[in-house]
């Protein structure tokens, strides 16, 4: 179990604090700027540049990545979009970025470089005051990588990455007497911060196995020094339920524009 107190015991080295300043130097890696850039109440526009620790699901080519985590954005850009993205971020106030008809101007302008918003996304962090293993009525169990070997089916797609198999270092099962029924696993997408998936069969759904899966998880991770943390679309209300439930929190949010022909092979 985790500790009754987030920030004591067995994760004591490690406070909310702590992990949103992992956090930021992880984003400020990933595009290019400092940490401090996003602490900011100015919005900040600067060269993108990855760096060689980013999130091994970042790739290139990248025309801009606009982050923030509340207090402004962090909009780091290439050349031929740079005037764009400029304008867009000057015009509108920096919460109104990721939202429609908003996404609309930046769009039709972005096509005169051939490019087009891609991925954006909500990212979150475990609150450490709130954070607890969550009940489950089936049986939990810890999982490492060798188990996922027959794991990497449709119905666990969430949880593991079969492009990225090499990434996926630890899970937790919920079996129904012996049945997996549900599961949550981990990449190591940076070498602080440990991404979380879950999937859950869908007869076996709104019983709480989601959130006892995560939180497991989220608490072995911090035992083994990492970060772990959850992204989720804002449509998925069911998957921002369980990181909430979990004893997550939202930290940022994140748009990334690519060109257009790269950007389209999602949708083929």
């Amino acid at each position: 179990m985790l500790p009754e107190n987030g920030d004591k015991g067995a994760d004591a080295r490690m406070n909310n604090a702590d992990i949103l300043s992992i956090a930021l130097a992880q984003s400020a890696e990933d595009i290019g700027c400092t940490a401090a850039d996003f602490l900011k109440t100015e919005n900040v526009i600067l060269p993108f540049r990855m760096g060689e620790g980013a999130r091994k699901y970042y790739k290139l080519p990248i025309s801009a990545d606009l982050v923030s985590y509340g207090s402004n954005v962090v909009a780091a850009v290439t050349d031929n979009v740079r005037e764009t993205v400029t304008e867009y971020v000057t015009r509108f106030g920096f919460y109104h970025l990721f939202e429609t008809p908003n996404l609309n101007w930046l769009s039709d302008r972005l096509a005169g470089a051939d490019c087009r918003v891609c991925f954006m996304a909500e990212y979150f962090l475990p609150d450490m005051r709130r954070l607890r293993e969550q009940p489950c009525e089936y049986e939990l169990r810890l999982l490492e990588p060798p188990a996922f070997d027959a794991l990497y089916l449709p119905e666990w797609g969430n949880a593991l990455s079969g492009a990225r198999r090499e990434l996926d270092v630890l899970g937790a099962g919920a079996y129904d007497r012996g049945r997996l029924v549900g599961l949550a696993a981990c990449s190591a997408d940076c070498g602080t911060m440990w991404q979380i998936g879950v999937d859950v069969l869908p007869e076996y759904r709104r019983q709480g196995i989601a959130s006892a899966l995560v939180s497991r998880l989220a608490g072995e991770i911090l035992r083994r020094g990492k970060v772990p943390f959850y992204c989720s679309a804002w449509s998925n209300l069911r998957s921002v339920r369980t990181a909430v439930k979990s004893g997550f929190y939202p930290a940022w949010a994140e748009m990334t524009v690519k060109p257009r022909c790269e950007a389209d092979r999602y949708n083929e």
